[in-house]
């Protein structure tokens, strides 16, 4: 293969290769920080180097008629034994921990009991560490009461920017896809996710994350109570269906969704589908198909159910 000459050089190639690049690093978080102050490692104390570990000394056996020997138990009795050292107690306190604040956010959700006091709760909550590296509370968007919401994952940069989910690349293809089944957030859909904090650098939420979050999300959904309820994406999916598939195995099903962490009551029941993520779909475009599908099963749902209720 001849080798490049200089007259082949594409300085545009390599500009747009840098600007890609950058767009990365900016959408992994790289222009946020997550303290107060920088930290200048150059100016940090070397680390001691370490020392090799001396070895044990060798316990000399003890002699068989030793004054500081124990003395030996009766015939017929056994001496006792040592208690074993609890290796589990230091881990329950965190446990502890993490339950109460698991329960304090289920007490917060539960009392809310319009949109404004579960916004107001969750502006209050400092259970989730997500809210301090967050920019905003991205709390939902649409109309209380819509026929369809939709739940993501958790925002992104543009979402955690503005405060208001699904606004970035991945809201934009969602709202030209309800566009073309008669849907929008101005008119009939509500838009929110399991997460209302952005994780830093989009990375995925933890489960100790999700556990917090999901009674305010679960809250939120019966406070819109929505005709049906879509679920974006696998996280999702597996979270308020309570199932460990991924989102190609539940995606396209119908499904009956009831709270998993808060009392229900007598409410019944809402049909609920998993789809993929618009996200998702950015980088699949292949698989826009499979989402167009499911959007079509949930505008001839809504138009099913108009037919029998006479709405």
């Amino acid at each position: 293969m001849p080798a490049m000459s200089v007259s082949d050089h594409d300085p545009a190639a390599d500009r747009q290769a840098l600007l890609a690049a950058l767009a990365w690093q900016i959408e992994a978080g790289a222009d946020e920080a997550v303290a107060d102050a920088g930290i200048d490692r150059f100016a940090l104390p070397k680390p001691a180097a370490a020392r090799p570990a001396e070895p044990a000394p060798r316990a000399a056996a003890p002699a068989a008629h030793s004054a500081d020997a124990a003395p030996a138990p009766p015939a017929g009795k056994t001496a006792p034994r040592a208690a074993a050292p609890q290796a589990n107690a230091p881990a329950a306190a965190p446990l502890r921990a993490a339950a109460e604040v698991n329960a304090t956010a289920r007490a917060l959700a539960e009392a809310a009991t319009n949109l404004a006091e579960l916004r107001a709760a969750l502006a209050a909550f400092d259970g989730c560490p997500l809210k301090a590296t967050a920019t905003s509370l991205v709390f939902g968007v649409g109309v209380e009461g819509a026929e369809v919401m939709f739940v993501g994952e958790a925002p992104g940069r543009d979402e955690d920017r503005e405060g208001l989910p699904f606004v970035g690349a991945s809201g934009q293809l969602l709202d030209e896809m309800l566009r073309h089944i008669g849907l929008g957030r101005a008119t009939n859909v509500y838009i929110a996710n399991i997460l209302p904090w952005r994780p830093p650098g989009n990375r995925p939420p933890t489960v100790a994350e999700i556990a917090v979050c999901l009674p305010f999300i679960e809250r939120h959904i019966q406070l819109v109570r929505p005709r049906i309820v879509v679920l974006l994406g696998g996280t999702a999916a597996k979270t308020l269906l309570g199932s460990t598939d991924g989102i190609t195995r539940l995606r396209g099903r119908w499904y009956e969704y009831r709270p998993q962490s808060l009392a229900a009551g007598s409410e019944p029941a809402i049909p609920a589908l998993a789809t993929l993520h618009p996200a998702y779909l950015l980088r699949q475009p292949a698989q826009k198909r499979n989402a167009w599908r499911d959007l079509l099963a949930v505008r001839a749902r809504l138009d099913s159910d108009a037919a029998t209720t006479g709405a």
